[in-house]
């Protein structure tokens, strides 16, 4: 089986590998090689390299869930939420501090820092998810949408891979400390 996570960057997609990885997955995350092939039009590249393993989560998986779906017809979707579209673009903020300007943000949002753009960013995060919801409609066997702030965890993920619930403590990867 394969396990695509397909919410964006912050998240909650660290913690979405974590778990998949304490479920046995081969987990693949970030991979930038990858996000700049498909910014390209070479998707062909990110779906090759997606035979080698279980599941996946962060860039750039969520800008081609579309074209994943048609290449592994089995494949389930995972799409990570924050409790509300402000919580996701401070945390994104956050985030840019730390790491400073990136390409990635510039490929995927067209912006290297978000900090002066915040209809931008909240427009993106809403229509992204949106569009997720759209495209896989009531597919519930082939959706699962998680909020960890929300209390999602092992449960509601076990009952949707077909897995036993593991018996560690739900991992919470990548917390940030708000100031």
């Amino acid at each position: 089986m394969k396990v695509f996570g397909i919410g964006l960057n912050k998240t909650g997609t660290k913690t979405l590998g974590a778990c998949m990885k304490t479920f046995g997955f081969r987990n693949k995350s970030y991979d930038m090689k990858l996000l700049e092939a498909v910014s390209r039009g070479r998707v062909q590249d990110l779906l090759i390299e997606a035979e080698h393993f279980d599941s996946f989560e962060d860039w750039p998986w969520p800008m081609v869930y579309k074209e994943i779906d048609q290449k592994f017809p089995e494949a389930k979707f995972i799409l990570s939420l924050r409790r509300d579209p402000d919580t996701w673009f401070q945390s994104l903020c956050r985030h840019a501090v730390k790491t400073g300007p990136t390409e990635a943000r510039r490929i995927v949002y067209g912006f290297e820092m978000p900090h002066e753009f915040k209809d931008e960013h909240l427009k993106f995060y809403e229509r992204h998810n949106r569009e997720v919801s759209e495209y896989f409609g009531n597919r519930e066997d082939k959706l699962l949408k998680v909020c960890w702030e929300n209390g999602d965890g092992w449960a509601k993920l076990a009952e949707f891979l077909g897995r036993e619930i593991p018996d560690t403590p739900f991992p919470h990867e990548n917390r940030s400390v708000k100031s």
